[in-house]
This record gives C-alpha cells, sequence and structure tokens, in this order.
C-alpha cells in the first residue's frame, strides 16, 4: 500500500485506517464504518473480485481515487464465509466507543477503532462458517534440531470450535500422512522449516493453508512456561509426558491463538498425546484412493463417511470422521467399542430412545467455545442449558450392566454441576434472541430490578397517560396534552390562553415554564421530569442488567468447561455407538473378531458405498465375495494374484477389503457375513490412474513413486493393495516392474497383499511363491456376449475381454473389429520378434471392415416375415390366438418358409 506523504496527508480517518492496516499486513482489513464494515485500496479490489461486488471510491489519496467496497455488518458471515474458503485471513476492525462520545472531543475527532479479532480458516468457530459433523483443525508444525529431513519433528493441532487440543511426534517421511489424517484447514509452520527445500514439495501441496511463522513463536526453551501460563498450572506433570519437540509445537498453537483471538482465551482442553503406533497409518494416496472421507471430486457425497454416517449430532459426526481417519492398532481398545454396538443393537428400545433424544440435542462443544471467546450469544446460552438436560435424560436411560465405553460415557454425564443446570432454568427465557444487545433473554421473575426497569419502559404510555389525566383534572384543562421530542424530553403543551393563566394561579410553582410557541406553551413538573429521566434510563438499564447477568452466566458455564467438554465427547461417543449400531442392523453387517494375530479372512464382504449406489439406483444387489490372506501356519499372510476384464470388479474387490479393515480397526461392524482381521498397522492401496502436473509428473512416475513407498515402507503386519502396476509403461518394462514387486512383497515385506493385474503371464508365480495364490474375476460368455459375474473364484484368467468392453463402451463397430483382426494376428505371433513385424503383413483397412463402416443401402423390399409380424394386433387377439400366431411364426423360421 502507498503511504502518505507530508505534502499530501490523508484525512483523519483515512491515516487512522493506513496506521491498522500497517499493523495488519497480511489480511484484508474489514473497517468498520456504522452499518458496513468497508475495505480500501488493494483490499477493495481483492474482495471485490473475490465477493463479486461493486468496487467504488472514496476520496483521493496522494493524488489517486481511493478505491473502496463494503459489506453489511448484518451479512458480514456470508462474506467471510467465501473469503475464508478462498484462503484469505481478515482482520476485523471494529468501533471502540460510541460516535457520540468522539464527537465530544471535536467535529473532526475519530472515532476510536482496533482490530478485535483476526479470522483464518484455522480459527473460525461460527456456525454458519462450519460444518456441523466436521471439525476444523488449526495445525502447528516445527521441527528442532538439525536441517533438511534430520532432526525431530512433532505436531500439534485444535480445533477451536470445540477446544480439542491433541499433539504427537512424527517424522519427515510420515509428515504428509500426518497431516493428510488430521486434515487441518490451516498449518501454522516455523519460518526455517516452511523454506527448507527438502519440504518444497509437501507445503506446495499444502498451498495457501499453510503459513510461515517466525521461529520465536516455537522457542522450545520457553514453551513449558508458556503452556503453564495458559492453564493456569505451576508443573505440566500432570497433563502427562511430553518431549521437547511436542511442547514447541504445542506452546506455538497457543501462541498464535493469542496472536488470531487477542485478549479472548480459548476453553482448550488439556493437551491430549497420540502415541505412535496406536493408529493404523494411511498415506495420503491411500486415503485419496480409498475415499474415506471425501470422494475423487473432493465432495463428502460419494465417500465412505458419508454412507456410514448415522449420527444425529455434530459432536457424534465429528468424532466419527475422526474415528474413520485415525483406526486404532489395540485390540482391546477395538473390542471396547465393539461391545457398546452390541449393547445398542442388542436393546432395540433403548437405542431408539437415545437416538431420539440425541437428535434434540444442541451443539455443546461450539456454544461452549463460543461462549468462552466472548462471541457467544443467548442462544449459546439456551443450547448449554437444553444439552445439560438432554444429558440428564440419557444418564437416567443408560442403567444396568453396561460395557466399559458407555459406563464411562456415564460417569462423564454424571459429573456435570448440577446447579448449572438449576441457574440457566431459573434464568433465561423459553424463548432467546440471537444477539444479547437485543435484551429479552432473561425470563420474567428472575430479577427484581430488572423487571421492574422493564415494567417502566413498556408500560411508560400508561403511565404517561394517567399522569395526563391526572394533571388535567388537577388544573381543569381538558386539553392538556403530555408529549415528547428529542430536545425537551416529555413535557406538558396547553395554548397560549391556559399557559399564561396556569402561570398566575395557585398552581404556578408546581408547573414549571420550559418553551412558549406561537400558539401553545410548554411546562414541566418535578414528577414528570423525574418519570422523564426514569424512562429515559429504564431500556438502558434493562439491558444493562441484562447483559450483566449475561457475563455471570457465562462465567459459570467457562469455570464448568472441563465437565461439559468431557460430557459433549460422551454424548458424542454415545452418538457413534448407537449410529454404527443403526448401520449394523439396517445394512446386515456383522461383528469382525480383531486381534493381534495376522489373520485376514473375509466371508461375503461387499463394498459399503458401491452397495448403496446399487441400492439407491434401481436396486440392484451387490455380489460378495470372499477374501483369505491369513498365513497358512505360524509365517506371514498371503498375497492373491487377482486377475480378471476390465468391468470384472476388481478395483472394487480390492477396495472393499481395505475398508472392511478400517471399519474393524474403528470398533465397527463390517458389510460381511463373517471377518477375521489381524491388526493392519499400516495401509497402502494403489489403485487408479492420476498424474500430477503440478510437479511435472506423468501418470507413470506417479505410480511408481507410490509403489516405491510401499516396497519401502510396508512390513508383515501392512495390508498392500496393488492395481496394474506397470501398465503406464512398454509392456515387458511394465510386466519387468510388476514380477520384481510381487517378489518383493512376498519376499521382503512379507506383508498381506492383493495384486491385480492384466499381465497374464504373472499366474505363473504361483508356482515359485509358496504364499501367492492366484484368483480371477469370472465371466461368462453367451451367445457372443461376455456377462461379468463379479465373482471371485480360484484360477487365472486366460483373456482380458478388453474389445468386448470397448465395444460395450460404444467405440464406433469398424473400430471393433479392426481390434479383432490385429488382436488375432498378435495371437498367432508367437515370438516377440513377429509382434513388432506382424503389421507389415496386414491389410491397412481391410475391405470388409470398410464395408462395415460403411451405410447399407436402404431395402426396397420387405422381408415376409417382417410383414406377417407386422400385421399382427396384440391389442385385439385373445391369448389362444396370439399363441397360435406365435406357433406358426416359428414353424416358418424352421421349415425356412418366410
Amino acid at each position: 500500500m502507498t503511504t502518505a506523504t507530508a505534502d499530501a496527508a490523508p484525512t483523519p480517518m483515512m491515516a487512522q485506517y493506513i496506521e491498522i492496516k500497517a499493523a495488519n499486513p497480511d489480511c484484508l482489513l474489514f473497517y468498520r464504518m456504522g452499518d458496513f464494515y468497508e475495505l480500501f485500496f488493494e483490499d477493495a479490489e481483492e474482495a471485490s473480485r473475490a465477493l463479486g461486488i461493486a468496487l467504488t471510491k472514496r476520496g483521493k489519496h496522494l493524488g489517486e481515487d481511493i478505491p473502496m467496497c463494503g459489506v453489511p455488518i448484518h451479512a458480514a458471515e456470508d462474506y467471510l464465509q467465501k473469503l475464508i474458503a478462498l484462503g484469505h485471513r481478515i482482520a476485523v476492525c471494529d468501533q471502540m466507543e460510541d460516535p457520540a462520545e468522539a464527537k465530544k472531543r471535536g467535529s473532526k475527532s475519530v472515532v476510536k477503532r482496533d482490530v478485535v479479532r483476526l479470522v483464518t480458516p484455522g480459527t473460525i468457530t461460527e456456525d454458519q462458517l462450519l460444518e456441523a459433523g466436521r471439525a476444523n483443525y488449526l495445525m502447528t508444525l516445527t521441527r528442532l534440531g538439525a536441517k533438511g529431513r534430520e532432526g525431530e519433528f512433532a505436531i500439534a493441532w485444535t480445533d477451536l470450535s470445540t477446544g480439542a487440543f491433541r499433539l504427537a511426534e512424527t517424522g519427515a517421511d510420515r509428515l504428509e500422512a500426518d497431516i493428510a489424517a488430521v486434515e487441518p484447514s490451516e498449518v501454522v509452520v516455523a519460518e526455517p522449516l516452511y523454506r527448507d527445500e527438502a519440504f518444497a514439495q509437501v507445503f506446495r501441496r499444502l498451498g495457501r493453508r499453510a503459513r510461515p511463522e517466525p521461529q520465536a513463536l516455537f522457542d522450545a526453551a520457553t514453551a513449558p512456561e508458556r503452556i503453564c501460563r495458559f492453564f493456569g498450572v505451576s508443573t505440566l506433570d500432570g497433563f502427562g509426558s511430553f518431549s521437547r519437540v511436542e511442547l514447541s509445537a504445542a506452546a506455538a498453537l497457543i501462541a498464535y491463538l493469542g496472536k488470531t483471538q487477542l485478549a479472548a482465551r480459548p476453553a482448550l482442553q488439556r493437551p491430549e498425546r497420540r502415541v505412535a503406533g496406536s493408529a493404523m497409518e494411511i498415506d495420503p494416496a491411500t486415503r485419496a484412493s480409498l475415499e474415506l472421507t471425501r470422494s475423487a471430486g473432493g465432495r463428502r457425497a460419494g465417500s465412505l463417511l458419508s454412507v456410514i454416517d448415522r449420527t444425529v449430532t455434530g459432536a457424534g459426526g465429528r468424532l466419527l470422521a475422526v474415528r474413520l481417519a485415525s483406526p486404532l492398532t489395540d485390540p482391546t481398545a477395538i473390542r471396547e467399542r465393539q461391545a457398546s454396538l452390541a449393547h445398542f443393537i442388542e436393546d432395540y428400545a433403548l437405542r431408539a430412545e437415545l437416538r431420539a433424544t440425541l437428535g434434540r440435542l444442541p451443539d455443546i462443544e461450539r456454544a461452549l467455545s463460543r461462549i468462552a471467546l466472548g462471541r457467544g450469544g443467548p442462544r449459546d446460552l439456551l443450547a448449554i442449558r437444553s444439552g445439560l438436560f438432554a444429558a440428564s435424560e440419557i444418564a437416567a436411560r443408560l442403567t444396568g450392566d453396561l460395557p466399559a465405553e458407555l459406563a464411562a460415557c456415564r460417569q462423564a454425564i454424571l459429573a456435570l454441576p448440577d446447579t448449572l443446570s438449576e441457574r440457566l432454568e431459573m434464568t433465561l427465557a423459553e424463548e432467546v434472541p440471537l444477539l444479547k444487545r437485543d435484551g429479552g433473554f432473561v425470563r420474567p421473575g428472575a430479577l427484581a430490578a430488572l423487571d421492574e426497569a422493564r415494567t417502566l419502559r413498556e408500560d411508560a404510555r400508561r403511565f404517561i397517560a394517567e399522569l395526563q389525566g391526572h394533571y388535567a383534572e388537577e388544573t381543569g384543562i381538558k386539553s392538556l396534552k403530555i408529549k415528547h421530542n428529542n430536545v425537551l424530553g416529555y413535557f406538558i403543551e396547553m395554548n397560549e390562553a391556559n399557559g399564561k393563566a396556569l402561570m398566575a394561579g395557585p398552581l404556578a410553582s408546581t408547573f414549571i415554564h420550559r418553551q412558549t410557541l406561537a400558539s401553545a406553551m410548554r411546562f414541566t413538573t418535578g414528577e414528570l421530569a423525574d418519570l422523564d429521566e426514569r424512562i429515559s434510563h429504564a431500556g438502558a438499564d434493562a439491558l444493562k442488567l441484562e447483559l450483566e447477568t449475561f457475563d455471570q452466566l457465562a462465567a459459570e458455564i467457562v469455570e464448568a468447561a472441563p465437565q461439559l467438554q468431557a460430557a459433549a465427547g460422551a454424548l458424542g461417543a454415545i452418538d457413534v455407538a448407537s449410529a454404527l449400531a443403526e448401520l449394523a442392523v439396517s445394512g446386515d453387517w456383522s461383528r469382525p473378531v480383531v486381534d493381534d494375530s495376522l489373520a485376514f479372512r473375509i466371508e461375503g464382504g461387499r463394498h459399503p458405498v458401491v452397495e448403496a449406489a446399487l441400492a439407491a439406483a434401481d436396486g440392484q444387489s451387490f455380489v460378495a465375495n470372499d477374501c483369505d490372506l491369513s498365513p497358512k501356519g505360524k509365517g506371514p499372510g498371503a498375497i492373491w494374484l487377482v486377475t480378471g476384464p476390465n468391468m470384472g470388479g476388481k478395483s472394487t474387490f480390492l477396495r472393499q477389503n481395505a475398508i472392511i479393515a478400517i471399519l474393524a480397526q474403528i470398533g465397527a461392524y463390517v458389510p460381511a457375513t463373517a471377518a477375521h482381521i489381524g491388526i493392519v498397522d499400516r495401509l497402502f492401496s494403489r489403485v487408479g490412474a492420476s498424474d500430477d502436473l503440478a510437479e511435472g509428473r506423468s501418470t507413470f512416475m506417479v505410480e511408481m513413486v507410490e509403489t516405491a513407498a510401499i516396497l519401502n515402507q510396508s512390513g508383515e503386519r501392512a495390508l498392500v493393495i496393488l492395481d496394474e502396476i506397470g501398465r503406464g509403461t512398454a509392456t515387458y518394462d511394465g510386466l519387468s516392474i510388476a514380477f520384481a514387486s510381487v517378489e518383493h512383497l512376498h519376499e521382503v515385506n512379507r506383508c498381506r497383499a492383493l495384486f491385480a493385474t492384466h499381465f497374464h503371464e504373472m499366474t505363473a508365480l504361483s508356482a515359485r511363491l509358496k504364499r501367492l495364490a492366484n484368483v480371477t474375476m469370472r465371466v461368462k460368455e453367451w451367445q457372443g456376449e461376455v456377462i461379468f459375474l463379479h465373482e471371485v473364484g480360484a484360477g487365472a484368467a486366460d483373456r482380458s475381454y478388453g474389445i468386448q468392453v470397448a465395444r460395450l463402451a460404444g467405440l464406433p463397430k469398424v473400430v471393433v473389429e479392426r481390434a479383432r483382426q490385429v488382436l488375432a494376428e498378435l495371437e498367432r505371433s508367437e515370438q516377440g520378434e513377429k509382434r513388432e513385424t506382424f503389421l507389415d503383413d496386414l491389410p491397412l483397412f481391410s475391405a470388409a471392415v470398410r464395408r462395415q463402416a460403411e451405410p447399407a443401402a436402404p431395402s426396397a423390399e420387405v422381408h415376409p416375415l417382417v410383414a406377417e409380424v407386422e400385421a399382427l394386433d396384440p391389442d385385439a387377439m385373445t391369448p389362444r390366438e396370439a399363441m397360435e400366431a406365435l406357433y406358426r411364426l416359428k414353424a416358418k423360421l424352421r421349415d425356412g418358409r418366410a
């Protein structure tokens, strides 16, 4: 932005704007002027383009017009949402005093303004800007020690809208995977790390979500002190054991929140450390391939999460997404979750009652967060009250011998303070406004002083009418009126004759002259002046009392924040358990056996997303398939080499087994008749072709990079899903790579794997690799047509049926026939060198194929059999006549008489 010079000084208002903008150079400055937030200079131009609003101008600066645009305050959140979605940061600059106060300092005085909040993608809390069932994480990332890919790394992340606060150590090799698991909206990175070329690719992929901040924010030496100061404790011993780099990331997160939230203190939970190895590791490519939380198009619809989510609360939806992103690796914890589902499956009445109550539950976590940050309104107080009563109902229904998880949830709910719900019930009205400044949220009878102020304010007209009647009777002047204006307030008015008589009479000392007009005289009395003052202050007094009450209630809620957060988490867990139970019952899903073995046996497995899509489209049923990668004895798991045609269902089969493993390890039931899953610690899926143009990588290069990651990182407990490795290059190159990759998986990685391929030559590996088995997607040929059965069976495919698939896709008939000719020649060629020369003997475009491409000449003669069929009138025929006609036509076909 161009700054002012001495010979072209800006106006006082513009000087204030420039000063505040200079302090927030990387933000769009929302500068409040009356009922609008205005933007100027480059900010106005940027906002105008982003929001599609008119760009105007306001005065001049340094001889040039000042660009300007604005948004009304009442609609500001809609515009904030659009800007945040585009990755912008906004500094909200508000008026810190009443404009009337500024005028007292002089006509040219500027209203005091200051930035009250920085709005960034990771720090929004408003419901209108957030998805109810999706967490909005802010993450910090730091490195201590050596540069490059060496040193210690850690991440910390929080959802400011709920208070969740977690941290974990990570490493250069799994940095992207850990970030992808959290799916943060904003990643704050220590500047030296951000500028490090070794990680340029990581931050380039994050795009505008990544934000560099000075290294001082991540100072490890002062980190423990900063965390203690934030939580008001003298030591972190009670929080658990954290490494130095984890504390650095956590302290940086707290410091960044202080920078963006200014004086507001978020209600963060105590930091929870994620233990290494406690969750299944899933790399970004695998998450994208399996479409866990987002479909290939980037939408929630069509993802696994969208299909399995039956939750009815925001907290439950967010918790389910977190669990799906980080499946457990502890069989005991998994079985505890399964037990909760089983409890709800067995007790339908309990499940139905709890889900009905949960469906009325407001979002306690987000209401609490807004209250703690000073952004809450009366409806947030009401949400807390309603949540407390609903929680009490749920705890009362959870009785008897409960599974461990549900018993812990009940205890968390029972720990809520009873006095808080009673206080809110006694104070809050049944219906409250959105904004506290509107008043009217304290129920009548809750506060005597407030009732008096309201009575005076609301009954002012009656009081004035009664006083007017009293004065008219006392003076004998029937035309006497009590009126009001902004200059005199309330006054008594009468005509001039009556006024003069009043001033000369015995009541002259009571009625004080205020003003004489051309046709009237105005008076006041001590009683009227006192009533005037009381009425004028009644509205302000009532609002002041309500705001004080709001602050008191908010303080009590913030004081109970730990109990409220624990109870909200418990309610979310109950919601997830009952929702997954509902899913298991409606989808006929089964409880898997999950243990520390290397077993992987699935009977009648189904792909939940594809199954749902088929049912929604035309009611088709999904063809279930078995999969058994379990060890034969005490050795490592098996590898299945899957062959079969395109459209036969190979990719679906591969993905469904990976998805079943994930569902089993989040503690859910699975879409299968039965399943036995030995813990999978790392999941890799390379299914489907894609390129990375931004990084200058071809489809084949991306395939090789992802395959390299799998071969370098997977171990015995990993599950590997690979599809069509080597198809992106020359036949022999691709076959060689696929061949070597399978051998490596078998001999070195020793993992459980599904490897789909069109290289039929690879099926010979089953004779050399004892843990490799051949399976194929079955097809059936009937009258020249190919029917895909979508069934998996033992054996190997001897054909790919690619030409049949091409015909089904609608390729021109001439192209299909030409392909058949070329394929026939290839199949007759037994040696590689013949494959290179076979085209020399094949006509470029045979006459037969050319004739098929030409449109057929219309025939003038109608076939007799056709004429006879066309002459039939089915509507006029009896069933017997129709049957006789059919036999007659068949006889002509058989005898050749047509």
